[in-house]
């Protein structure tokens, strides 16, 4: 009975194969279809404006998200087009793209759902020579960590923004979702568990938990973790998906990490920035500092409140070779080309010995969230 019924249902398989097949014809041809439009507004805009303006892609998502019907979720849509729009632009130029390696760390994870595959991703070993890549044109962009929702902000990158002239021009907001990585297929045959310190400390419950006794060890990150833990089958590595591709391991745990609302927050850097027009949805980042006198803190701050804006981030930052001053670093929300951030700009100007726009931009982080919210 199961040989006919297995039988009766061939030509139902294959009526239904061929129509998938014709649909993927379809589809081919209109992915060409609209890279050939792309590659006409690429040549219409011409070499002085942006190849990547993360605001228009953004806005595609959007709107495809308003449109998405399902099954498919809007997290797959969103993945399937930035990969159609990284291999658009990529028949323009290839963005060089500069980010905290090694290859398969949370940063690259970062970059790549920012970027696309078609983006070459060039790893550096320290923050400072992210912004010296995008600086000095060894990269186009560079992806840097501003700050991390359980171990706060990222000091060197905001002493960073003070000393160069780099602009945020997006930013990714990622899930730090750690797994247990190992060439093992079960989690009794892990002998040691291997990962950075940072990483560690974040799975230290997890781990008490479940491998009771398993002695750790510390590795400079959790990529490397990964590449030591392929010599040994009887190793585990704390890291992210993306390093259980690239080392070929098998993901034993997922989200073992103790807090679940664990976000690391990435500014995209470039050494140009266009503003562009306003969203309704935008952020922007500014560096102050003050005059030393009594009260200029809530002087600087007043214009906002009074222009119903509110304020995301303030943090400080000593001022280097002039003790006891500061800078400030503010989120706020708006848009420059908003009519009160302008006004409001213009009325703290008189309290601060400066002030710098690092950028205006929409998040990337939830491009299509709002939208599956309002059906």
């Amino acid at each position: 009975m199961a040989h006919k019924r297995s039988s009766s249902s061939r030509p139902a398989l294959d009526t239904f194969r061929e129509k998938i097949d014709r649909i993927d014809a379809q589809i081919l041809t209109l992915l060409n279809r609209r890279a050939r439009l792309a590659q006409q507004i690429g040549n219409t805009k011409g070499k002085t404006s942006a190849v990547y303006v993360p605001g228009r892609e953004r806005a595609i998502l959007a709107r495809l998200a308003e449109l998405n019907t399902g099954p498919l979720p809007d997290e797959s849509v969103q993945a399937i087009y930035r990969e159609i729009i990284s291999a658009s632009r990529a028949l323009e130029t290839a963005l060089r793209v500069a980010y905290l390696g090694p290859e398969a760390s949370y940063a690259h994870m970062a970059s790549k759902e920012q970027f696309g595959a078609k983006a070459e991703f060039v790893p550096v070993e320290t923050i400072p020579q992210i912004f010296s890549a995008v600086e000095n044109g060894q990269a186009d962009y560079g992806v840097a960590p501003v700050e991390n929702s359980t171990q706060g902000s990222v000091a060197l990158t905001l002493d960073l923004f003070i000393e160069t002239n780099l602009h945020i021009i997006a930013e990714r907001s990622l899930a730090i979702r750690h797994c247990l990585l190992s060439r093992a297929t079960k989690r009794e045959r892990i002998q040691r568990v291997l990962a950075h310190p940072q990483s560690l400390a974040q799975c230290q419950h997890w781990l008490a938990t479940h491998l009771p006794g398993v002695p750790t060890e510390a590795a400079a990150s959790n990529s490397r973790a990964a590449e030591l833990v392929r010599r040994d089958p009887h190793a585990a590595a704390i890291a992210g998906r993306l390093a259980a591709e690239r080392y070929r391991l098998n993901i034993i745990d997922a989200d073992i990490q103790d807090q679940a609302a664990n976000y690391t927050r990435f500014a995209i850097l470039s050494r140009t920035w266009q503003p562009g027009a306003p969203s309704g949805d935008d952020k922007t980042s500014l560096v102050l500092s003050v005059r030393d006198e009594p009260g200029v803190l809530y002087q600087v701050l007043r214009p906002f409140a009074a222009h119903s804006m509110s304020l995301l981030r303030i943090e400080s930052r000593p001022l280097k070779g002039r003790p006891w001053e500061y800078v400030f670093f503010i989120d706020v929300e708006g848009h420059v080309g908003d009519q009160a951030l302008a006004d409001a700009l213009r009325e703290i100007e008189p309290c601060c010995m400066s002030v710098k726009v690092l950028g205006s931009y929409t998040s990337f982080g939830s491009a299509t969230g709002s939208a599956r919210q309002k059906r």
